[in-house]
């Protein structure tokens, strides 16, 4: 039985998806769901997205804690070569 906040989504032929498709995804960013079918099977979903539960970002939270090779830009002679399409 499904809880009311969370309704049973709507069904819509994947033909008029197409056509009105945007109509239908601004209709999801408001909170509807739309089950999207082909000769009565269920091919797709359409859901807003679920509200991400993540701290807001630090900019410069890890400075200074991240470090690069010296060589980390440095190609090895063998690889490039076989980039290079050499020594086959």
């Amino acid at each position: 039985m499904p809880h009311d906040d969370y309704p049973l989504p709507e069904k819509v032929g994947v033909r008029e998806f197409r056509e009105n498709m945007t109509g239908f995804l601004r209709q999801a960013r408001q909170g509807t769901s739309f089950l999207i079918t082909s000769h009565d099977e269920v091919v797709a979903e359409i859901r807003p997205p679920a509200q991400a539960q993540r701290s807001p970002r630090r900019p410069g939270a890890l400075r200074g804690k991240i470090r690069m090779a010296a060589d980390f830009d440095t190609l090895p002679a063998d690889v490039l070569a076989a980039m290079e399409g050499e020594g086959e």
